[in-house]
């Protein structure tokens, strides 16, 4: 009987030890994603920053060097000033999805994130191109429902046009995903840095790798694919009567979205190591997002969706179709060359 108790107690501390212990990585990831997230909000600072100062170089002016040294509180004195305005909401809006809309942007744009936490062995996603897919996808719904809610007309076109605009180069990425995702069989980011020790897919596959940064361009509703907050036509888009703290979390989360697809492209394309080189090649994607902006006109919006269809669609099935081949005779050669 007393070494029936004995083991009992026993199996009693193992329970309650894996409970504590799951408890604790629980703690962990809670803590290493909330630290994610303030690091990728302090980055986004800096990212409108830079933008700032190299638009202004650009256009042959200085950009923000008056707040702190060189400018480099400006971005937080921006914050500051948009969040402690008076909030005020059109009349005749739908509040609650109003309201809400930026806010479920903002976060999905924060949640996606998670993909990258590996760096901390916190969080490793198997099927991280799948999440990126699911997460990314659900996000133009938030711009849909904040163009509608605003009850304007102006509001509603953006919305409508970054749906159409949206649904037709989220094809064209899951092309070009599915073509690098066939030569590494593999849907975990990590892994993309492990196969790019000798060469970058950048070399092989450069034409995809094209196709690639103007179909991000696009998803992000950046210069010349920013239809959806055409000021020319639209005074804004679908956020023209968002305004203070709206407009401020409408902000972050585009620019937050952009840096993630920048170090996702540095990740697959051009990644092989996580030291100083890894950030040097991100500011250099960043700097491409910033310098087609001041450079670039606006596109017609039927060119936008004829450039998608009539362009990018053939070359990504014809590299998707001849690697696809490619993978087939090698593997078959392989696999014959061994039974032989």
């Amino acid at each position: 009987m007393a070494e029936k108790c004995g083991e009992f107690r026993i199996q009693e501390c193992n329970y309650l030890h894996i409970i504590l212990m799951e408890i604790k990585e629980l703690c962990v990831s809670f803590v290493g994603f909330f630290l994610l997230i303030i690091r990728v909000l302090i980055s986004v600072a800096f990212l409108t920053l830079l933008e700032r100062k190299v638009l202004g170089y650009i256009q042959i002016r200085k950009g923000p060097n008056k707040v702190g040294v060189i400018g480099l509180l400006q971005p937080f004195s921006d914050a500051v000033k948009l969040f402690l305005k008076e909030q005020t909401y059109p009349e005749t809006s739908n509040y609650l999805f109003y309201v809400i809309c930026p806010i479920v942007r903002l976060f999905l744009s924060l949640f996606v994130w998670l993909i990258f936490n590996y760096i901390e062995g916190i969080i490793r996603f198997g099927l991280g191109i799948l999440f990126f897919f699911c997460i990314t996808r659900i996000g133009v719904y938030a711009v849909m429902l904040a163009g509608w809610s605003s009850n304007s007309v102006y509001a509603l076109l953006g919305g409508l046009r970054a749906v159409a605009q949206t649904i037709s180069y989220e094809v064209r990425i899951i092309l070009i995903l599915l073509r690098l995702v066939s030569l590494v069989i593999k849907y975990d980011i990590i892994v993309y840095l492990l196969h790019q020790n000798n060469v970058w897919f950048m070399i092989l596959l450069f034409p995809l790798f094209i196709c690639w940064f103007s179909t991000c361009l696009a998803e992000t509703n950046r210069t010349p694919f920013d239809l959806a907050e055409g000021e020319s036509e639209l005074v804004s888009g679908f956020n023209v009567e968002y305004r203070r703290g709206g407009f401020a979390i409408i902000f972050i989360s585009e620019y937050s979205s952009i840096l993630f697809i920048s170090i996702l492209t540095v990740v697959i394309f051009i990644g092989r190591d996580l030291g100083f080189i890894f950030y040097i090649k991100l500011l250099i994607i960043s700097f491409f997002f910033i310098w087609v902006r001041g450079t670039l006109p606006r596109i017609r919006y039927d060119k936008l969706i004829n450039l998608t269809w009539k362009v990018y669609l053939p070359v990504a099935l014809n590299f998707l179709l001849f690697y696809g081949g490619l993978n087939i005779v090698f593997n078959y050669l392989y696999w014959d060359k061994k039974r032989n």
